[in-house]
């Protein structure tokens, strides 16, 4: 097996230093992103066990530092798959919060908008993609659900013991793509190729 260093030659990487911080250019090309995922799908599972070794507060320290610069140089609104793919799970009090706010009754917006699982605990958005989703931007953003607020979830604790959620949308989603691409980079990821 040799070992190579993956992060030469990709497009999220560092392209140099300003003022001693490293400038990235990030992707946000769903379709690109999709299909680096696909080629990357077995480095991710690499990567999912070196972070799983890692220290969880030194990964947490390093992703807060990575992840407002990539959410301020990504448009959620130019991708919007998180809206358009994702189920959301919503709670009583969302659901009364933004019937309030459309000017319906809780049982109405419920049968429009909402499925309920058989024991009634869980509810969820009955369509994807979402009722709210116009033109790749929310409809009811500033009152829209905690689920949608959190996502991608990067600012939470413990990535680590988070790794095989997160991967799950790093083929879906520019923010969670470039901060794993970026992280891999400043961990110094070293993956083994096959000769």
């Amino acid at each position: 097996m040799k070992k190579m260093n993956p992060r030469s030659g990709r497009d999220s990487v560092a392209l140099g230093k300003f003022g001693g911080l490293d400038i990235y250019k990030l992707i946000s090309d769903p379709v690109e992103i999709s299909k680096k995922a696909a080629l990357f799908e077995d480095e991710n599972e690499g990567f999912r066990n070196f972070i799983q070794a890692q220290d969880a507060q030194m990964v947490d320290d390093r992703v807060a530092s990575i992840l407002p610069k990539v959410e301020e140089g990504i448009d959620c609104t130019a991708c919007g798959a998180c809206c358009r793919e994702l189920m959301i799970n919503v709670t009583e009090d969302e659901i009364e919060h933004i019937s309030k706010v459309l000017h319906q009754d809780s049982r109405s917006f419920k049968e429009a908008h909402i499925e309920q699982s058989t024991s009634g605990e869980v509810m969820v958005m009955n369509t994807i993609p979402c009722h709210f989703l116009a033109d790749s931007k929310c409809s009811v953003y500033e009152n829209r659900f905690t689920e949608c607020r959190e996502f991608p979830h990067l600012h939470k604790p413990n990535l680590s013991g988070r790794m095989f959620g997160t991967l799950m949308h790093y083929g879906r989603c520019p923010i969670i793509y470039n901060v794993i691409e970026i992280l891999k980079n400043e961990l110094n990821f070293i993956t083994e190729k096959k000769d």
